[in-house]
């Protein structure tokens, strides 16, 4: 791995990790589902329009096609927009928590569904991280924890989970940004309607949310997606999963230096277990493939 895929995973891992503390802000302030279309809609165009200038196109292969619709429903519409409807209720830094289990959970369905070869130093990473996860669930659970809320972040990370199952080694190429852009689209238009249907459109606009919903918007939204397929193309999905163990760190980190959200020492433990429980389930795919 070169210095320019670590500085590459490291931007990724910091934007990833804050997309959750902005979406904290915004969703104090605005409808979640129709803030999370309209973000999407904003980023889908932007991305589109940058592809085009740069001649890229939207004639995508069929397994492109398939990726950028089962992302744009399972990642966009279902893992965001849960996350956005739980963030009302649930601190930015526990719904990044879970969310990190991510490369856990693609680990564990990899084995006992496809069979892949995991290892011993896997297993001890999944173990690894379950004990990490449950640490934090009972901390949070027993000072009070909002259990729905919970649950929608949990359904947002199998969602995310089976996205990346479906969609593996279907690869961009040259028309990258397109396909982060039309991913986006896909959200938007699946949100829009519930956005409508469900929630009150009056929104009071004030400074933290203006700046939060641009911020979303061009860096987590945009940018980070866009990082993190050039860095699957450079090094490989494997590698790449990598830089995965560093989100509960940062997603605390960020949470706590933002919005003031309180790091508790059971927080610290369960983090710095799952984020060893991640690294040793990728260090092990590393291995099995060299």
């Amino acid at each position: 791995m070169d210095v320019r895929a670590i500085l590459m995973g490291l931007a990724f891992v910091v934007m990833w990790s804050s997309a959750f503390s902005s979406a904290r802000i915004i969703v104090a302030e605005a409808p979640p589902l129709s803030a999370l279309a309209l973000r999407f809609l904003i980023s889908g165009l932007i991305g589109v329009a940058i592809a085009r200038a740069l001649g890229q196109s939207w004639n995508l292969s069929r397994a492109q096609w398939r990726a950028t619709v089962l992302f744009g429903i399972c990642q966009n519409a279902i893992y965001l927009g849960l996350n956005f409807v739980a963030m009302q209720t649930v601190e930015a830094s526990l719904a990044a928590i879970i969310a990190s289990t991510m490369p856990l959970l693609v680990a564990l369905a990899g084995w006992v569904i496809f069979h892949e070869r995991v290892g011993r130093l896997g297993l001890a990473g999944l173990v690894a991280g379950t004990v990490g996860v449950v640490i934090i669930m009972g901390t949070r659970m027993s000072a009070g924890v909002d259990n729905f809320g919970l649950l929608l972040t949990g359904i947002g990370v199998l969602g995310l989970t089976f996205a990346t199952l479906a969609v593996r080694g279907a690869g961009g190429g040259k028309n990258m940004l397109m396909i982060v852009g039309l991913q986006m689209l896909v959200g938007a238009a699946v949100l829009a309607p519930f956005g409508i249907w469900l929630e009150d459109p009056n929104v009071t606009l004030s400074t933290p949310l203006v700046l939060a919903f641009v911020y979303t918007t061009l860096i987590p939204g945009l940018a980070a997606t866009l990082v993190w397929f050039q860095l699957v193309e450079r090094i490989g999905m494997v590698r790449a999963a990598t830089f995965h163990f560093l989100n509960p760190f940062f997603g605390v980190l960020i949470a706590a230096i933002l919005l003031g959200e309180a790091v508790r020492g059971a927080d610290l433990l369960g983090v710095l277990i799952i984020m060893l429980g991640i690294l040793a389930v990728q260090v092990s795919k590393v291995r099995s493939r060299i």
